[in-house]
């Protein structure tokens, strides 16, 4: 086989390939017929690889493929520990095909592409470890069930489940659960949760209870969507530590997934906003107060949390008393002024689709000296330090954390100043 082929291709063709850099998503591109040929973005695979493709999918401007046979491997290919992290199998683990050192360095690679393209900016990025390990950190997990009752996790871009005896990057206490050897015929999905306190607890959400069922992410920490969530075992509230102290939460509320993340994102946060005494924050997107709490300690000024989840609402009460928690989306505490300036200190903590240009514009009209924004997405951060740029502001530190290990994602801590 060559690159070039006599006809278009279709879904199941084979086709050989050589694999170019890594794009953002959890694949890297290649190019079918050349240099100027259709964009084929291709799973399982390496930038520098040659390898045999299986075409997955067609569309308009570029197809997706699997890498199904490797013909010059990358020094930075390993054996994959998880047996399920093959083409046609899970779908969870975007990179266990390459080393530690590898996987870092392509999530680095792909925030300083995402800058140089959508923010014009050239930044150079290091992606820090976190402790424990590629394996057995993920404290959160939710399993899909068949239409047989077997509880599993998703294909790459699928609703098909894939029955697997146990998820080899989640936390051991999770693995230990009897969730998949189990038959669940009135659920639709479950949910393991395993915190930094001890708890461990199983959620179902029964069949027919109405809501979307995402596709499971690790980057966004997800719950359970619609109503009627059973628990099957443990606590309805747990304990995670972190920031030296203890958290009191339900147990279907946000957490950070890695168990060192909320320690290692709320340190940073404090390090590079450098709080000072009697300086007001804002804690936006604030979830249970991780980052009011860990600020306030320094500031011991005025303190205003907003967070439009219920549940993630009445956590921040409980656990940060002193804040002034609105129940609200961010977009609607700005604009209809439930939240007002000045303010010295900002904390965004956006989910995967960004802040937005309207979020951006309301915070630097409050006119803050700094703002700190936690990132689970490298697209739409880059998005936003463009908006920040043409406010007249500017981007004065960025670090990286690998809190996803073998997956695509990547956690950043960006930091802009007037």
């Amino acid at each position: 086989m060559t690159d070039l082929i006599e006809s278009d291709p279709v879904e199941g063709d084979l086709v050989e390939l050589t694999v170019g850099a890594p794009a953002h998503g959890g694949h890297c591109v290649a190019r079918l017929g050349g240099e100027h040929g259709r964009v084929v973005f291709v799973r399982h695979a390496l930038p520098g690889e040659r390898v045999t493709a299986e075409i997955t999918e067609l569309h308009k401007g570029f197809l997706r493929a699997d890498a199904v046979e490797i013909h010059e491997a990358s020094p930075d290919r390993v054996e994959p520990p998880c047996p399920y992290a093959h083409p046609g199998a899970c779908g969870g683990c975007d990179l266990q095909h390459a080393s530690g050192d590898a996987q870092r360095r392509w999530k680095a690679s792909i925030v300083e592409e995402q800058l140089r393209r959508l923010a014009k900016l050239t930044w150079k990025v290091e992606v820090e470890a976190l402790p424990g390990g590629l394996l057995g950190w993920r404290s959160r997990v939710r399993y899909a069930v068949d239409a047989a009752g077997r509880a599993g996790l998703l294909k790459h871009r699928s609703h098909e489940v894939v029955a697997i005896d146990r998820c080899r990057i989640a936390h051991p206490a999770i693995q230990e659960l009897d969730l998949l050897k189990l038959e669940w015929p009135d659920a639709d999905a479950l949910e393991a949760v395993a915190t930094t306190g001890g708890d461990v607890v199983a959620l179902a959400r029964p069949s027919g209870t109405g809501g979307t069922l995402p596709a499971d992410d690790p980057a966004e920490a997800p719950t359970l969507g619609g109503g009627g969530r059973v628990r099957l075992s443990g606590p309805a509230e747990v304990t995670e530590v972190a920031a030296g102290r203890s958290w009191q939460l339900p147990a279907e509320s946000f957490w950070q997934v890695h168990p060192a993340a909320a320690d290692t994102l709320a340190a940073t946060v404090v390090e590079m906003l450098h709080p000072t005494e009697g300086e007001t924050v804002w804690d936006l997107y604030g979830g249970a107060g991780l980052f009011a709490a860990a600020v306030r300690e320094h500031t011991h000024g005025r303190t205003t949390l907003v967070e439009s989840s219920s549940v993630g609402a009445a956590a921040a009460r409980e656990n940060v008393p002193a804040a002034e928690v609105v129940e609200a989306r961010v977009e609607t505490a700005l604009s209809r002024r439930r939240i007002t300036g000045p303010v010295d200190l900002v904390v965004l903590d956006p989910p995967r689709a960004g802040a937005g240009a309207t979020v951006v514009r309301s915070v630097v009209a409050a006119g803050p000296r700094a703002v700190a924004y936690v990132s689970c997405d490298p697209a739409s951060l880059a998005r936003d330090v463009a908006t920040f740029h043409e406010l007249g502001w500017r981007l004065t530190g960025l670090r990286a954390f690998d809190c996803f290990p073998m997956t695509q994602h990547v956690e950043c801590v960006a930091v802009f100043e007037p």
